[in-house]
């Protein structure tokens, strides 16, 4: 007995389907692209975006901002290597709360060194392998460099306002880093070392301007 089989469609019919090379390309471009977009707004001389919002709750909302999460949660990706760069973006945010451009631009500078090495003919097992070392290395280079000053508490200070002056660097609160420097760190002192940021509160009035901020008890 004879049987004909017909091909089973997995797939939905508008699905488009990317193999081997134009896969890698398709993935390495998108990365690049998310970089290139966030590159611009790094640094202390780095310059704002202007996100213009299209959805119908809030047509036409203008958000001016040099922050690297909030410019990726703005934007709309489809590219499955874009998306992972917004997610690593997120991470950062949430576990750190600072260097989200930074760790999505250098992301996307590794995959623009990977694709030459590809080119290259090198395995991409190969490439990543490097990359670990490399890891490993840039991890012993900085423990080499670590100082433990918390048993001076003056010279601690000093390294926890510079922490926060290099912070708000690139905010748009640069012009007055040192005054709210020291705000922040007063706050967070009086956390008596606890990690919940949720304690310290904003509240948010119309008018004045920003040396008018202060902390209150």
């Amino acid at each position: 007995m004879a049987m004909s089989l017909n091909p089973v469609r997995v797939l939905k019919g508008d699905t488009e389907e990317e193999k081997r090379e134009d896969a890698r390309l398709s993935c390495i471009f998108g990365s690049i692209a998310i970089g290139d977009l966030l590159k611009s707004t790094l640094g202390p001389k780095g310059m704002d975006k202007i996100l213009v919002s299209d959805s119908k709750r809030s047509a036409n909302a203008i958000e001016l901002t040099n922050d690297g999460a909030t410019i990726l949660r703005s934007i709309g990706v489809d590219n499955p290597a874009a998306k992972i760069l917004v997610e690593i973006s997120k991470v950062q945010d949430s576990e750190v709360g600072d260097g989200t451009t930074t760790v999505t631009v250098l992301a996307s500078e590794l995959l623009k060194e990977a694709d030459k090495l590809i080119t290259l003919k090198l395995h991409p097992q190969t490439i990543i392998l490097g990359w670990r070392k490399a890891k490993e290395a840039a991890s012993k280079a900085m423990l080499a460099h670590v100082a433990d000053r918390s048993g001076d508490k003056e010279q601690f200070e000093k390294d926890l306002l510079n922490i926060a002056r290099t912070t708000l660097s690139s905010k748009i609160l640069s012009r007055h880093k040192d005054f709210f420097a020291n705000i922040a760190l007063d706050a967070v002192k009086r956390l008596k070392g606890s990690a919940n940021l949720n304690a310290i509160q904003f509240i948010k009035k119309l008018g004045g301007c920003l040396t008018d901020s202060f902390l209150d008890d």
